[in-house]
């Protein structure tokens, strides 16, 4: 194979090993198949170029139009002309394919599903890459630059996935890279020719080999400049690689926020995050014009209390509240019964007809909680943790026409403060604060509750105290930020928004044990002269909703000025009494609606966290799913494997080390070859103690030298002498007369090393000896044998073809 075909399969073999720190991020990985088939075409058509030869501005430019010929191929074949050549069709549909992979990006944490957006920008990425790589090292003949390109791949991999890019990526990664530089430098040492003045390969480094005949055409004792830059370019790239990752800012939402550390499992209906609404929900309320989002009728009368939830916050690092990685499912339908709503609490069934503006386009589906029913068209899939609906895909809220069936909850005060403990596994998950929180805010949440004799007690207090005895103010001018120094500067100055309200009252009802979260959406709205209720992009909303089993998920109203306050926290209500005005106007329900099957309502994964309340969670013991027994053992297979590549220069040390010394030599031919063996192992012991050997030596200088240098006395520096005496009797003596107890000898030598090397020293010599590179030019002999004797039997072959192929003369009449 020519240097350039080793370049071009080692720069794709490069790009797709880089290309795998991806693979954690999208599923299913599918993709990379797509990948690798269009990368290979890609480098056929570079190396198709580079034979010719082109111009290399030519290479490159029929590199780029075949990649977008294929890209077309794959992707929008249908808007192409001829099924590949893009036209003003095709290039909208790449548009907005690129438009909805970012948005999916945004949207769904990793693993996200394997979109059509997210599969494009995906693979055009790799292409990307692997074309700079291909320029870089095959067209340029210039591999170490290419690393940078390949570090990008790796290290925006490993950013996203937030520790999903583990170092077996980066390992698999920085081992595609070196194969790509060990290919430039055996194609440049090609070009060179003979090079005079060190050992021949098969032999060791050091020796000064003669012009003519066998001299070698390997370096010296010193790598040649070319390979050390190499070299030296390698480990920096691989530094920086590592560096970079841990570097790189943590950005909340979707695949560009850390998966974190919640309980969500990642099942295998996919996982989702909540694009971060907090984002934009300030500046939504500082519009100049109050745009409707949404529009929608309903059976109830009062509709004070009916907020349009979006998404529930669950996770507080000590930066940000955040919505936890969470298992999602198509919609069922009917949607399972809340979690820790029992059968005393008095419930309303509700039904509201919604109507999305065209301009509002969200993936999250705004409803009342908790929703029973959900009748809508289009791509929506089902969040069961937090009762959340989610576009799948391309699908968002704009123009959306759906109908939800809710249940208005109405529990009593008495019923709160009677609440029993929330379940463990509930409690540990949602009573999480950071150890960054200042012990102020708990001393400011204990002195505020003073008094209170049970939860409901204190969370009523803390909304009492936010809404009207702290003396706060509504300002949505007021810096939105959202940790704990956030939260901190918003308990001294008391002035802000829903979010600090809604964030603050969560974390302090957390560091007193109260299960809390936080929801965002939006408020009621205003009820129109139709009777419709109208939503504003300025109702946007965030506010706490804190467990009491029972009544499940309860909401609280801290912002003053904004919202309504519960009925259930005013002390002129009356107690277990649900108030006339919210009342529906038909078909209402006091009974709660029958529950779903288990199979329907909850994932074995959630039970297994507690999530599906205490019912539920006692199913979970008796679940007998688990993983696919072959990707058990695939995956262990494949951790073997990596756990033995960094164990492999010991490995093969030891091998060669036992089969030189382990054969008896019973014929006077196996102990010569014995002895030389032996001498060869203490000569590569050396080597491996950093004596470099020199073969341009007699045995018996050679022995001197690694005395000396190896710092060796006594006994084993006696051996080393014995067995250079007998390599000296089996190569020069008439009649030759191996020597006995080799073995012995060599472990002498061994042993005196190992005494006299320091501790770094010996462990270099263990699990990175330097004779194992002895292993390395053994395969290259022999693929180089095996090559050349493939191409002369082909010859041959192909000669003998030719001779019996080619038509006779006929003889003349």
């Amino acid at each position: 194979m020519s240097g350039r075909g080793r370049l071009t399969l080692g720069a794709y073999a490069a790009t797709l090993m880089a290309a795998g720190a991806l693979l954690p991020l999208v599923s299913p990985s599918t993709w990379i198949f797509t990948a690798a088939i269009l990368l290979a075409v890609q480098s056929g058509v570079g190396a198709w170029a580079r034979r010719v030869p082109l111009a290399r501005p030519v290479t490159l430019l029929l590199q780029l139009v075949a990649t977008l010929l294929l890209l077309t191929l794959v992707f929008v074949r249908e808007q192409a002309a001829l099924g590949f050549l893009p036209g003003p069709e095709a290039w909208a549909r790449f548009v907005a394919l690129f438009q909805a992979g970012a948005e999916d990006v945004g949207t769904y944490a990793t693993p996200a599903p394997d979109t059509e957006g997210i599969r494009l920008m995906v693979v055009s990425g790799v292409l990307l890459i692997g074309l700079l790589v291909d320029t870089l090292a095959v067209t340029f003949r210039n591999a170490a630059p290419a690393g940078l390109p390949l570090l990008a791949l790796y290290s925006v991999a490993a950013g996203l996935s937030d520790g999903g890019a583990s170092w077996i990526w980066f390992l698999v990664a920085a081992t595609g890279y070196l194969l790509l530089l060990l290919a430039e430098g055996r194609d440049r040492l090609s070009q060179w020719g003979r090079v005079f003045g060190g050992a021949a390969r098969t032999g060791r480094p050091g020796a000064g080999g003669s012009g003519g005949g066998s001299g070698g055409s390997a370096s010296g004792g010193k790598a040649f400049a070319p390979v050390r830059t190499g070299r030296r370019i390698g480990v920096v790239a691989m530094g920086v690689a590592l560096v970079v990752p841990a570097a790189l800012p943590s950005l909340s939402g979707g695949l560009f926020g850390g998966a974190g550390d919640g309980p969500g499992d990642r099942g295998k209906g996919g996982t989702i995050s909540a694009v971060n609404p907090l984002v934009s929900l300030q500046d939504n309320l500082r519009q100049p014009e109050d745009r409707e989002v949404l529009r929608y009728r309903t059976n109830a009368t009062d509709t004070s209390g009916m907020y349009l939830r979006l998404v529930a916050l669950d996770q507080f690092d000590g930066t940000s509240w955040k919505s936890s990685v969470r298992p999602i499912e198509d919609v069922p339908e009917r949607l399972p019964r809340p979690t820790g709503l029992g059968d005393g609490i008095r419930t309303v069934e509700v039904t509201s007809n919604f109507v999305a503006a065209q301009t509002y386009q969200q993936k999250w589906l705004p409803m009342p909680y908790p929703a029973d029913r959900v009748e809508i068209d289009g791509r929506w899939r089902y969040e069961p943790a937090g009762r959340m609906l989610v576009g799948d895909d391309e699908q968002n809220t704009a123009g959306a026409r759906y109908t939800v069936t809710s249940l208005d909850v109405r529990p009593t005060a008495e019923q709160l403060a009677a609440a029993p403990p929330a379940p463990d596994a509930l409690r540990a998950e949602y009573t999480k604060v950071p150890d960054s929180m200042p012990q102020e805010v708990r001393a400011t949440a204990l002195q505020v509750t003073k008094g209170a004799r049970n939860d409901y007690e204190r969370a009523v207090k803390l909304q009492d105290w936010f809404t009207v005895d702290g003396g706060f103010r509504y300002d949505v001018d007021v810096d939105s930020g959202t940790g704990v120094q956030a939260i901190t500067r918003f308990l001294e100055r008391r002035e802000g928004f829903c979010v600090h309200f809604s964030f603050s009252m969560a974390a302090m009802a957390r560091s007193m044990g109260i299960p809390a979260r936080v929801a965002v959406g939006f408020m009621p709205g205003s009820r129109q002269s139709d009777g419709t209720m109208s939503v504003g992009i300025r109702d946007a909303h965030a506010w706490p909703e804190l467990y009491f089993e029972g009544a499940g998920w309860t909401r609280f109203e801290p912002t003053p000025s904004r919202g309504s306050t519960p009925e259930y926290t005013r002390e002129q209500s009356p107690v277990g009494t649900p108030t006339e005005s919210a009342q529906p106007s038909t078909s209402t329900s006091a009974a709660p609606s029958a529950a779903p099957r288990t199979s329907e309502g909850c994932p074995a994964q959630l039970r297994a966290q507690g999530d599906c309340g205490q019912e539920e969670a006692g199913a979970a013991a008796s679940d007998g799913g688990g993983p696919d027994p072959l990707t058990v053992v695939l995956v262990a297979l494949g951790v073997a494997l990596l756990l033995a590549l960094p164990l492999s220069p010991l490995l093969c040390r030891t091998r060669v080390r036992n089969r030189r010394l382990g054969s008896s030599g019973r014929t006077a031919e196996e102990a010569v070859a014995r002895t030389l063996a032996a001498w060869r192992e203490i000569g590569d012991t050396a080597w491996d103690h950093g004596v470099v050997p020199d073969e341009s030596m007699t045995p018996r200088k050679t022995a001197a030298r690694i005395v000396r240098l190896g710092g060796l006395e006594g006994e084993p520096a006696n051996a080393v002498h014995r067995v250079a005496r007998g390599v000296e009797q089996v190569l020069y003596a008439p009649e030759p007369r191996p020597g006995t107890g080799l073995a012995d000898e060599v472990s002498l030598v061994r042993a005196g090393f190992a005494t006299t090397a320091t501790r770094g020293a010996r462990l270099r010599a263990l699990l990175l000896p330097r004779s194992a590179v002895r292993v390395i030019w053994t395969a290259s002999a022999r693929w180089s044998s095996t090559t050349t004797r493939w191409r002369t039997h082909r010859e041959s072959l192909t000669s003998r073809l030719t001779t019996r192929l080619r038509p006779k003369p006929t003889p003349d009449a």
